[in-house]
């Protein structure tokens, strides 16, 4: 994405706070790393998903706002956004790097091609947003509140947000948001948390890419 991010702020547990969570029914803990490596393929097999959900990440993204309206359908998350009640918006918005014209499969899919006038569609979509953002800064001018000046902003507006997730939730956003169908602004997104991600439950993910990936 031209302006976008994602970065880990925080995160708690591991690899080993899911083996632990799944051992204390049974009063023991962790063992040999390889024996708890097969528990986690175990849990991820069977979907025993509980014990996932006591490790967790805390991120900041900043997206579009079409991209978080996506995001925030994960409802078992935590979300907290910037306010362009409180906030003045910045001049930034998403422009794409090449278009998409809607799939011929997928009703609500795209695919790339390529445009004879490409780079006049690319302007149209420049100019559009130097008009809006314009007529925002303009009723801020004349004394009119952000909270209504904001509603000529397009959808193409970077937001920022706070986002903590459990694991579970976190493979279920990235099995949907990483598959084929997914929109490519999101899938992008979820490429870069997938990389946190294996860094910091590499046995997790490991199992999550043999055995959970594609489960429904």
């Amino acid at each position: 994405m031209d302006r976008g991010f994602v970065r880990l702020v925080d995160f708690m547990g591991g690899d080993g706070a899911v083996v632990q969570a799944a051992r204390v029914s049974l009063g023991q803990g962790l063992k040999t790393p390889e024996r708890d490596k097969r528990l986690i393929e175990y849990l991820m097999e069977h979907e025993h998903g509980t014990p996932f959900e006591h490790s967790v990440f805390k991120f900041h993204v900043k997206c579009p706002i079409f991209v978080a309206r996506e995001w925030f359908r994960h409802r078992m998350a935590s979300y907290n956004e910037i306010s362009q009640r409180y906030v003045e918006v910045q001049d930034e918005f998403y422009l794409p790097d090449r278009l998409r014209k809607q799939s011929s499969k997928n009703k609500q899919a795209s695919e790339f091609a390529d445009f004879e006038n490409e780079r006049e569609i690319l302007n149209m979509i420049r100019k559009a947003y130097r008009e809006t953002y314009s007529v925002y800064r303009e009723l801020l001018s004349y004394g009119v509140a952000r909270e209504l000046a904001r509603i000529v902003l397009p959808l193409g507006t970077y937001t920022q947000f706070y986002w903590t997730v459990n694991s579970r939730s976190l493979m279920n956003f990235l099995r949907l948001r990483m598959a084929e169908d997914a929109q490519h602004e999101i899938r992008e997104y979820a490429k870069v948390i997938y990389l946190i991600f294996k860094e910091r439950m590499p046995w997790t993910a490991e199992a999550w890419e043999k055995l959970g990936k594609k489960k429904p």
